[in-house]
């Protein structure tokens, strides 16, 4: 009985180069067409799991971790200095879904920072923030601003202690004025003391 032998069908040479252009796995730097360069883990052609990114164009690296493309878990950011040109660190933490997003420092041009809580990329939940001038808020954040309960240090030593809303004081609060040896103590609405008492102490 003959043997009918078939072309054995060959896969387009396309689906073999393709294949071989998958990235998975640890690979050397790879550049893309806009001159940024990603050297690290890969899975399924996505940056994933621990691996550097520079761009180019702003001369920026993110070094930590990646989660499909994306940066999420622990990493640092860090710029160059337009005169120096030395990299400095701006921010160093928790990211999600390519966004600040956890427990983490930032560190703001003026010489200020910040070390608390983070969602969606904005100051979100507990957190304190030295500021250039040598205050310090220390309490609740919300979108980016101070927002419920905290405490505002002020150079001079003197401070209040209250409520805040879009980053102003606002509600029920306490001001310190230890220069002066006396304590206002009353509700505030946008920044503006609306009634109190002033009360003297320690003299």
């Amino acid at each position: 009985m003959p043997v009918v032998k078939y072309p054995r069908a060959r896969e387009p040479l396309w689906c073999e180069w393709d294949r071989k252009a998958q990235k998975c796995g640890l690979r050397h730097t790879v550049y893309a067409v806009n001159g940024d360069q990603y050297t690290g883990e890969w899975l399924d052609n996505l940056k994933h799991g621990k691996g550097t990114q520079v761009w180019k164009r702003t001369g920026a690296i993110y070094s930590g971790d990646w989660k499909f493309g994306k940066r999420d878990g622990y990493g640092s950011y860090s710029i160059p200095d337009p005169v120096t040109k030395e990299y400095k660190r701006v921010y160093t933490g928790w990211w999600k879904n390519d966004k600040k997003c956890g427990h983490g420092m930032t560190f703001y041009p003026g010489g200020g920072h910040y070390e608390g809580e983070w969602s969606g990329g904005q100051r979100s939940g507990w957190g304190r923030m030295y500021y250039q001038d040598g205050s310090i808020y220390e309490g609740q954040w919300l979108e980016d601003r101070p927002g419920g309960l905290g405490m505002l240090r002020l150079p001079n030593e003197n401070r209040y202690e209250g409520n805040w809303k879009d980053g102003k004081k606002h509600g029920p609060g306490k001001f310190f004025y230890l220069d002066k040896g006396q304590l206002f103590e009353g509700i505030w609405a946008a920044d503006i003391p609306k009634c109190g008492i002033l009360i003297d102490f320690g003299r």
